[in-house]
């Protein structure tokens, strides 16, 4: 009599499964998070790799031009008659951004546009809304001319241009000064700009706050929390802040400035200013 063997073939039941993919979406919640932070920390490394290439060329551009800092922009007729305001990365004329005008330009082994040095990896193009008439690609960092080059800031040059644009031995405190960081303008689509502005402005006699800061603290922002801001120094090094609640910076306003003074970061000098004369 021939023996009739049978086989038993195992199949997930349903439970089991639900099991597995239970754990699953747990691993995957572990999981996630942190690769996203270290997305995030890779992105800020370049940053400031960006922003310490911005430093060797903002010394470059010294060394060329007598210990002279360089200025912010020229926007006045004296200095480009009827054409356009000329920025540390460029011009930006319609319908295209003249970047080969840029003060930087000649100082950084760079082309212009979207992710290249000027622009931080944690604000890419299409996340904020570009100033200028080109509507084109600048910069995603700000330029502390406030303090550096105050005639050749716009904006501000008409009011503080009575205070001295700076040599690079007369700077105070430079393991402190930014020179570069994170910047954005806020709005209800937050605007890039040029200008690195300190937490109080001079109104001609006396200092006020700065209700429209411009200092972003946009890497590893928690849901609970403020974000870092990278910047530059002026001794050339780069490095990051944690922003504080105090400073005015928590997870829906990322932008404010460092500190609450504006020693010895942005105006190291600013208690010996005076009323113009």
């Amino acid at each position: 009599m021939a023996m009739r063997i049978t086989r038993s073939t195992s199949a997930f039941s349903l439970i089991e499964l639900l099991v597995v993919i239970a754990i699953v979406s747990l691993l995957a919640g572990i999981l996630l998070p942190s690769i996203s932070a270290a997305r995030e920390s890779g992105r800020i490394a370049a940053c400031l790799s960006n922003q310490r290439q911005m430093a060797l060329g903002w010394a470059g551009y010294g060394i060329d031009h007598k210990d002279r800092v360089m200025p912010l922009a020229y926007w006045s007729a004296a200095d480009i008659g009827s054409g356009p305001v000329v920025y540390w990365w460029g011009a930006s004329t319609s319908p295209a951004v003249d970047h080969d005008r840029g003060f930087l330009t000649p100082y950084l082994d760079s082309v212009h546009g979207p992710r290249t040095v000027y622009e931080c990896p944690s604000q890419a193009w299409g996340t904020y809304r570009p100033q200028g008439p080109a509507k084109r690609p600048t910069s995603t960092y700000g330029y502390n001319g406030y303090y550096l080059s105050p005639a050749k800031t716009p904006g501000w040059g008409e009011r503080i241009g009575f205070r001295p644009w700076r040599r690079h031995f007369e700077i105070r405190r430079p393991s402190d000064l930014r020179v570069f960081a994170d910047a954005l303008l806020a709005g209800s689509t937050p605007s890039n700009t040029a200008l690195l502005d300190p937490p109080h402005l001079f109104d001609g006699t006396d200092w006020t706050v700065n209700e429209y800061p411009t200092t972003a603290f946009r890497h590893l922002r928690p849901r609970d929390g403020p974000g870092l801001c990278a910047s530059a120094r002026a001794d050339g090094g780069a490095t990051t802040d944690r922003g504080l609640p105090q400073w005015g910076v928590s997870s829906s306003t990322y932008i404010a400035s460092i500190g609450i003074d504006n020693d010895p970061r942005y105006v190291p000098d600013w208690r010996e200013w005076s009323p113009r004369r």
